[in-house]
């Protein structure tokens, strides 16, 4: 792939103001700044233009250009992501799907809905709901997060473990190729065996490949009722050990999330969240049961707290109202932003076999006291995947530039000993690119490169992200 690119001049400038209008192309700093950078730790790379188009024509009038001229673009949507993936590394074109953002149909008859990808996850939530149907996936950025991130990182949250993530909600997608053709992907039915799956090969390739300016979406019944439990333990390693035994007991939560102590201390400092921790517990688990029946859901409970109790939990705290669901439901997802704002960090995002999760949490901790960092780990216990937040602490400065990696790379090598991955849910972006080499073969990457090379021809859309 060529990573020498054309900067931008003024007549790229005023090619692409005819195409989406003045009002809608920006080159003023603030903007850039703006644009630089998603959630991932610290990092800033500022494009040279952003641009907000409002059709997939016009998204396909850009491409067409920019693969003409050698401009990389980067596709972005509401930069909430943890592996840089919306991140201009090369400059060029930052191009922001955020007015693509039409809820198009929610076809009731058929229980689909036809969206655009600058859709919040939570609106479009909201919306299907209000007639009585789910879309289940549901990142902890829900509130601000864009579906068309979603389907680039083939995003999970809580509820996957019961319902599944992104993918698994997907018919058809219209995308704009990286030379300005606009294509669908497959059909609007349950079933399809008619050639590639080309729709499954877009989500999750983290905008590498097209735009998505369009998604068709499967939906399924609302759940209406539903109970939370939050489940203390003296032992984090317990508490991993009792995840797997709740599925081998016969129940599937609908979620089913581990939290360390430091992350549920670090969230309560940061929040206003009321709830006492004894000096003992070092863990804690959230257990969410739901369906339509609050008999079975009880009895559901019930069969969970004797498995609990095999793994010398603590007392059991049953939400008792809506007010304190929420707020149990606030301690998980304010935790990411708690750890930000108390050290400098780096996330992992680690997956293996759920029963797997206690050796994972035991090895990372061995491997943090090889190397000098603390660790604060949290996440999908009931996936295996276990998000751990590397903490620079007392870490020197060349310690953390120079000796984090190896640490990192160990940890990733433990991932895949145990039979799991680089990244559950975040994706491999720019960050994680180096470690691609763990899980793959030569032969694999060589693979997934030519299938780059077949989409994106000239390398210009998000480049430099995914392969080092």
């Amino acid at each position: 792939m060529q990573v020498e690119y054309k900067k931008i001049n003024i007549d790229d400038i005023s090619f692409l103001k005819k195409v989406i209008g003045i009002d809608f192309v920006f080159t003023d700093e603030e903007k850039l700044v703006e644009y630089s950078h998603d959630e991932t730790e610290d990092l800033s790379y500022p494009p040279e233009v952003v641009l907000k188009p409002k059709t997939s024509d016009e998204i396909a009038d850009i491409l067409k250009y920019c693969n003409a001229e050698n401009i990389p673009v980067t596709p972005c949507g509401g930069r909430t992501g943890l592996s840089g993936g919306s991140l201009p590394i090369y400059g060029g074109v930052a191009l922001s799907t955020e007015r693509l953002n039409a809820i198009i149909e929610i076809d009731e008859r058929n229980l689909q809905a036809t969206v655009e990808p600058g859709v919040i996850n939570q609106f479009f939530r909201d919306a299907v709901s209000e007639k009585g149907l789910f879309y289940p996936p549901d990142p902890s950025s829900k509130g601000s997060c864009l579906l068309g991130g979603n389907l680039a990182e083939n995003a999970g949250g809580p509820r996957a473990v019961k319902y599944g993530v992104t993918k698994d909600y997907v018919l058809n997608l219209e995308v704009v190729l990286p030379t300005g053709e606009i294509i669908w992907t497959g059909a609007n039915v349950l079933k399809n065996a008619t050639g590639y799956d080309l729709t499954a090969l877009m989500i999750g390739s983290e905008g590498t490949l097209g735009i998505i300016t369009k998604i068709v979406f499967k939906l399924i019944p609302l759940p209406t009722k539903d109970i939370t439990m939050l489940v203390p333990f003296t032992s984090a390693e317990k508490a991993c050990e009792a995840v797997s035994a709740v599925f081998r007991a016969g129940i599937t939560p609908s979620a089913l999330e581990f939290i360390e102590r430091d992350a549920t201390l670090w969230t309560l400092k940061y929040t206003d969240i009321d709830l006492q921790i004894e000096d003992e517990i070092q863990a804690h688990l959230l257990v969410e049961v739901d369906g339509n029946d609050m008999e079975v859901l009880n009895k559901d409970c019930e069969r969970i707290a004797e498995v609990m109790e095999l793994f010398e939990c603590g007392e059991i705290l049953l939400a008792d109202s809506e007010s304190q669901k929420n707020q149990i439901w606030k301690l998980r997802r304010a935790i990411a932003e708690s750890v930000k704002s108390n050290s400098i960090y780096k996330e992992e995002d680690t997956v293996v076999p759920r029963a797997e999760l206690a050796k994972l949490l035991k090895g990372v901790k061995e491997i943090g006291e090889k190397y000098g960092f603390k660790s604060v780990c949290y996440g999908h216990a009931g996936d295996g995947n276990l998000h751990i937040n590397i903490i620079k602490g007392e870490m020197s400065d060349e310690d953390w530039n120079n000796k984090l990696d190896f640490g990192i790379r160990e940890i990733f090598q433990l991932t895949k000993s145990l039979g799991g991955t680089l990244s559950g849910e975040h994706g491999v972006g720019l960050v994680q690119k180096n470690f691609m080499d763990i899980i793959f073969s030569e032969k694999e990457l060589e693979l997934q490169k030519g299938i780059k090379q077949l989409f994106d021809p000239n390398g210009i859309l998000n480049p430099g992200k995914v392969f080092s």
